[in-house]
């Protein structure tokens, strides 16, 4: 019996957590499918809810609209990008970070290429639903690798004249592109040799170690 007074707890279901997760996943990569075709504007949230395998209402218990779910999406996608390009400041130099930064920018869009698609079809898009929160992701994966630049500029690797907040966006921007051109016309390559083709674009700052004069 519990006694007047006593504080009564009541647990959730066990598992719910991990079925949210899984559901939001489901909703996440149904929307990177769709979206990354034909773009966001052009997605409704019955066609999420298809592709998903769930009701339209599940939609709606997760994320408030589909506005809500896409920006959810590009937030998740860059999370999980800035942690892959995160791990180039754990390299011992500049040449070997930059390297990283390179082969792992292409690894994930490898994984993840529609959400290469997702960003080159909403990223410079004037005026854009998502331009505030994707000028932020953006700034967010820049900053990363100026990061590395920087040390690279600190060594003395960077050429003459060169700024690193221009050649940070400008290496971003060039990673996007090849990428998706690499998925969409050459999935036949492997990434290391489109990595070893794209490296000699910035030879001086990303040489692997041993290889800088």
């Amino acid at each position: 019996m519990i006694g007047p007074g006593a504080v009564v707890t009541t647990k959730p279901p066990a598992g719910r957590p991990g079925r949210t997760a899984v559901t939001k996943q489901k909703l996440f990569d149904a929307a990177l499918k769709l979206v990354g075709e034909r773009g966001a504007a052009s997605v409704t949230v019955d066609e999420i809810a298809a592709e998903a395998g769930v009701a339209k209402g599940t939609v709606y218990y997760n994320f408030r609209s589909k506005d809500a779910l896409v920006d959810a999406l590009l937030r998740h996608g860059v999370d999980l990008l800035a942690a892959r390009l995160a791990e180039a400041g754990r390299e011992p130099d500049a040449p070997s970070a930059v390297h990283r930064l390179v082969d792992n920018t292409l690894g994930f869009f490898a994984e993840y290429p529609a959400f290469a698609q997702l960003l080159v079809g909403e990223l410079w898009r004037t005026p854009g639903q998502w331009h505030d929160t994707l000028s932020m992701l953006r700034n967010d994966i820049v900053s990363i690798m100026r990061e590395q630049l920087q040390r690279a500029a600190d060594a003395g690797l960077l050429p003459e004249g060169v700024q690193v907040r221009t050649a940070s966006a400008a290496l971003f921007g060039t990673l996007l592109v090849v990428a998706l051109d690499w998925q969409t016309f050459e999935p036949e390559r492997s990434r290391e040799e489109v990595r070893d083709s794209v490296l000699p674009l910035i030879r001086r700052v990303a040489a692997a170690p041993g290889e800088v004069n």
